[in-house]
């Protein structure tokens, strides 16, 4: 008897050194039959969840609902669960994958499922298996790239508040006074919704505008808010400037009573010297007229006054003390002749001969 429990006792024991010799970690650390094919080159992620429900080690870890892997630990950082899952080495995911905690049917295991990005996010192009962790010893999914599906028990208390404390009761109550309301009103509506439709259009096509205003009074409260000690001095001295005012108050109506006899006087003087005005107006309308036909004329005439009577190139010939006399003399003996002998045509008398070119003579001639 003795020997017969020594033989199975050995095995025994000798399996629970060797358990101990491995690092037995308690029943999570066996591995599983039937599980996952990690190939000969895994490779480590990971991840973190805001909530991991009652995921444990030893569940799949999945790519389009294909085992791939498995979840190795889960433990707690901080006020986040962190899971660490190996993957299988062929399985190639971009650096910003994404990671979300599944289960196999409504009452089924957990598993976490790896995918691609969602669609308008462009994938990385630098495998995850190969992507930088800096200050992580694996590759890491951060919680922004993680979530969760509900669960059925947060679905039925959802379901149980609505229905026991979510005034689900009183709909009943609330569609009997809506059509109580709406009864006999149906033009109305009709035409407050036509009316708000046009409102929301007017608003719509007017938003660059509002959105204008809008930015303006932003620069005004700026403007005022960078001001706004001045505007306190200002404020703190009006008290002050209305008791002068009020202490003045006789002198303003004097001055302004003042003000309307003068605005009567300069009326009366207006009315009365209207048409000497307008007349003086039109007589100095020929004068205007004839200086824009002189033209340049007139500016150039005045540069003559500086030395009258004689010509303005005079002071060309001015030296020191001096002034030289510049002559042109006609010397052409035929044009002494012609000066010489061609009488000067005289003009013509009132009642002589026109045309012979000679003054008549007797009568009070010269």
């Amino acid at each position: 008897m003795t020997g017969r429990l020594a033989r199975v006792l050995a095995p025994v024991l000798a399996a629970v050194v060797a358990l101990s010799g491995c690092g037995f970690h308690g029943l999570y650390s066996a591995p599983l039959p039937g599980g996952a094919d990690l190939g000969s080159h895994p490779y480590r992620v990971l991840v973190d969840f805001a909530d991991v429900l009652d995921l444990v080690p030893q569940s799949s870890v999945k790519v389009n609902d294909v085992t791939v892997g498995k979840v190795e630990s889960v433990s707690l950082v901080g006020w986040q669960a962190r899971a660490q899952v190996v993957v299988n080495g062929d399985v190639r995911l971009p650096a910003n994958a994404y990671a979300r905690v599944r289960q196999t049917s409504l009452l089924g295991e957990k598993f976490v499922s790896l995918s691609y990005p969602p669609d308008g996010e462009v994938s990385d192009p630098v495998p995850l298996a190969q992507a930088p962790h800096p200050g992580y010893a694996y590759p890491h999914i951060g919680i922004g790239r993680t979530g969760s599906t509900p669960e059925l028990e947060a679905v039925l208390g959802a379901l149980s508040l609505l229905l026991n404390g979510g005034g689900l009761e009183q709909i009943k109550t609330i569609t009997h006074e809506l059509n109580q309301a709406l009864s006999g009103h149906a033009a109305d509506v009709r035409s407050l919704l036509t009316q708000a439709t046009v409102l929301t259009t007017s608003l719509n096509a007017q938003k660059s505008r509002i959105l204008g205003a809008i930015d303006n009074l932003d620069v005004l409260a700026r403007t005022l808010n960078n001001q706004k000690q001045i505007l306190a001095g200002a404020l703190d001295t009006m008290p002050q400037a209305v008791r002068i005012l009020a202490d003045e108050k006789t002198q303003f109506v004097t001055l302004l009573k003042s003000l309307d006899n003068l605005s009567a006087v300069a009326v009366q003087v207006i009315d009365a010297s209207q048409d000497n005005f307008v007349s003086a107006l039109r007589s100095l309308d020929p004068v205007m007229t004839q200086l824009t036909q002189a033209g340049d004329a007139l500016p150039k005439s005045l540069e003559l006054l500086a030395t009258y009577p004689f010509p303005r190139t005079s002071v060309n010939g001015i030296r020191g003390d001096y002034t030289n006399l510049f002559l042109t003399a006609d010397l052409n003996l035929s044009h002494l002749l012609d000066n010489l002998l061609t009488l000067p045509k005289l003009p013509v008398p009132t009642g002589s001969s026109a045309g012979t070119g000679l003054p008549q003579l007797g009568g009070d001639q010269p």
